[in-house]
C-alpha cells in the first residue's frame, strides 16, 4: 500500500515538509548546546550567538606560509617554513568540515584561513571552497589581497571559461604594518594603502561585468598605537569603496615574538570604536545585538544609504527592540544566507503561521527605521542609484598569549580559574564565537586557543610533513 500513489504522495509530502521546516533539527540542537555553555553574563537578550548563530569556523594547519611580513604577526616562528601543498589543504579542508558539520549542524559560515591563501593553486583554493560548500559551509577566503585578476578568473572559472563558483568572500587585510606588497613595500601611512583597498575591490566588479560573479568583501585592519590615529581618516576612505565590512584587530601578543616591536595594551575596543565614529561623525550603536562576549566582539549591524550609514536595531528605540526580541525567538535558527529565495519566503511563512502577530511587530520595525533614513522615497532613491548597501563594523579582540595558555590549560582539565585575570580569559574562551575543528581529539577549539597554544606544536609537526625542500 505504501508503494501505490497515496504513499508515494505521502512521502513526496513528508520530504516537503522537511525541506521547507523553518529550523533544522540539528541546527535547533546545535544552537541549544551553544546556548547552555555560555556564561550567564553574556546570555542578555542581545545575544545572538546559541539563538541566531552557532558561530564562525575556520580551518588550521592547512597552509600556514604567507609571503609578507607584519609586525605583530600571529602565525608562530615555524608558519614560513612548511610547504603550501593543495592535496594536503583539501584534505585536512575536507576532515575539518566533516567534524565541524557533526558537531554544529548542516549550515555555518567558515573562514579559510591559515597563511596566505594566494598561495594556494587557483584549482586547489577553489577545490577546498567546494569541500566547505558541500559541507554546508558558507566559505570565505582570508588574503592580504596582494593578488592579480589573473588569479582570481583562474579560482572562479573552470576550463571551459564558465563560472565554477558563482559567489565568493574574500577578507582583505590592509594596514600599515605589513611589509612586503607589492607597490608599498613599507608603507608609512594607512593612506598609502588606499589604491590598493581600492584595487582589490575592482578586480570584483570587473568580473562581474564579465561574468556575473558575485561577492562579499571584508576590510580587515590590525590596529596598534603606531596606526590608531589613522583609523578614522581610514574609515572615511574605505566607506565608498565597495566593501560589505569593516574589521579591526587591537593587536595581542600572540604568535611569533620576533614581531612584537611595541605594547599594543594602549588600544582597546573602546580607543578603536571611537576613531570609527570619528570617521562616520556619528555614534555607532553596538547594545542591540551581541555577538559572544563583548570584551571580544563588538558590533555594528547596518547598511549605507546615500553614503550615509544606519543601524538595523536602535537600542533606543522600543520598537526596534520588540522586532529583535521576535526574531531571535522565532526566526533565530533559519539560514538565512544561502537559502533559495523560494524555500526561504516558505519557511518564513510557516514560522508566521505560528506567530501571526509578528507582522505587526515588523511594521513597527520598518516604520521606526524608515523615520531615521528619511523615509521610503528616500530608501528607493538610494537602491536605484545603487548607494544602497550592507555595512557591518566591527571591533575583534585577541588576548595575549601568556594568559590564554594557562586559562586553557585550566579549561580542559575542568578548572575554574581563581585569579581574576584567568578567570575573565576562560570566560571569554567559553564564549567564542570563532572555533576550529579538531576531528583527531573531538574539540572545537577557540580560535586564541588554537593560535596562542596549538599552531606552535601543529607548524612544528608540518615542517615535517611539508618540508620546503623536498629530498
Amino acid at each position: 500500500m505504501t508503494d501505490g500513489p497515496v504513499g508515494r504522495l505521502a512521502a513526496a509530502w513528508r520530504r516537503l515538509a522537511e525541506r521547507t521546516r523553518p529550523v533544522h533539527p540539528e541546527t535547533e540542537r546545535a544552537l541549544a548546546e551553544r546556548w547552555a555553555v555560555l556564561p550567564e553574563h553574556v546570555r542578555t537578550p542581545a545575544q545572538s550567538l546559541g539563538r541566531h548563530a552557532v558561530g564562525c569556523e575556520g580551518t588550521h594547519g592547512v597552509f600556514p606560509k604567507c609571503n609578507l611580513t607584519c609586525t605583530p604577526c600571529y602565525h608562530s616562528a615555524d608558519a614560513n617554513k612548511v610547504r603550501v601543498d593543495g592535496a594536503h589543504t583539501v584534505r585536512e579542508v575536507g576532515a575539518q568540515m566533516a567534524y565541524a558539520r557533526e558537531r554544529r549542524g548542516p549550515y555555518a559560515h567558515a573562514q579559510l584561513i591559515g597563511g596566505e591563501v594566494s598561495l594556494l593553486a587557483p584549482d586547489d583554493h577553489a577545490e577546498a571552497l567546494l569541500t566547505m560548500r558541500r559541507h554546508g559551509r558558507s566559505p570565505m577566503s582570508m588574503t592580504h589581497g596582494d593578488f592579480d585578476p589573473e588569479y582570481l578568473r583562474a579560482l572562479v572559472t573552470g576550463d571551459d571559461g564558465r563560472l565554477r563558483l558563482d559567489r565568493v568572500s574574500f577578507a582583505a587585510h590592509f594596514d600599515s604594518l605589513m611589509r612586503g606588497r607589492r607597490g608599498a613595500v613599507r608603507p608609512r601611512s594607512e593612506a598609502e594603502l588606499h589604491p590598493f583597498r581600492q584595487r582589490f575591490v575592482q578586480m570584483f566588479r570587473d568580473l562581474r561585468a564579465e561574468t556575473g560573479l558575485r561577492s562579499y568583501l571584508a576590510h580587515n585592519m590590525t590596529v596598534t598605537p603606531a596606526n590608531l590615529d589613522q583609523v578614522a581618516e581610514t574609515v572615511r576612505a574605505v566607506l565608498p569603496m565597495g566593501y560589505s565590512m569593516m574589521s579591526f584587530q587591537p593587536a595581542a601578543h600572540v604568535g611569533d615574538d620576533r614581531r612584537w616591536k611595541e605594547s599594543y595594551t594602549a588600544v582597546d575596543v573602546d580607543a578603536v570604536w571611537a576613531q570609527l565614529e570619528a570617521g562616520l561623525g556619528r555614534t555607532v550603536p553596538y547594545q542591540a545585538v551581541e555577538f559572544g562576549d563583548p570584551r571580544c566582539n563588538r558590533l555594528g549591524f547596518g547598511f549605507l544609504a546615500h553614503g550615509a550609514w544606519h543601524p538595523f536595531v536602535d537600542p533606543g528605540s522600543e520598537a526596534e527592540l520588540r522586532a529583535r526580541d521576535a526574531f531571535f525567538a522565532h526566526f533565530g535558527g533559519i539560514a538565512f544566507s544561502n537559502t533559495p529565495p523560494v524555500l526561504l519566503a516558505v519557511k518564513v511563512l510557516r514560522v508566521l503561521r505560528s506567530h501571526p502577530g509578528d507582522v505587526g511587530v515588523a511594521l513597527g520595525w520598518a516604520r521606526s527605521l524608515l523615520r531615521r533614513v528619511g523615509g521610503l522615497r528616500a530608501l528607493a532613491g538610494a537602491a536605484r542609484g545603487k548607494q544602497l548597501g550592507l555595512m557591518t563594523f566591527e571591533v575583534h579582540s585577541f588576548m595575549d598569549a601568556e594568559h590564554v595558555g594557562p586559562a586553557w590549560d585550566m579549561m580542559r582539565r575542568g578548572v575554574v580559574a581563581e585569579d581574576p585575570q584567568l578567570r575573565a580569559t576562560q570566560e571569554r574562551l567559553a564564549a567564542c564565537t570563532y572555533s576550529m575543528a579538531h576531528p583527531e581529539t573531538g574539540e572545537l577549539v577557540p580560535a586564541c586557543a588554537q593560535h596562542s597554544v596549538l599552531d606552535i606544536g601543529e607548524n612544528a609537526e608540518l615542517r615535517k610533513l611539508l618540508p620546503l625542500t623536498v629530498v
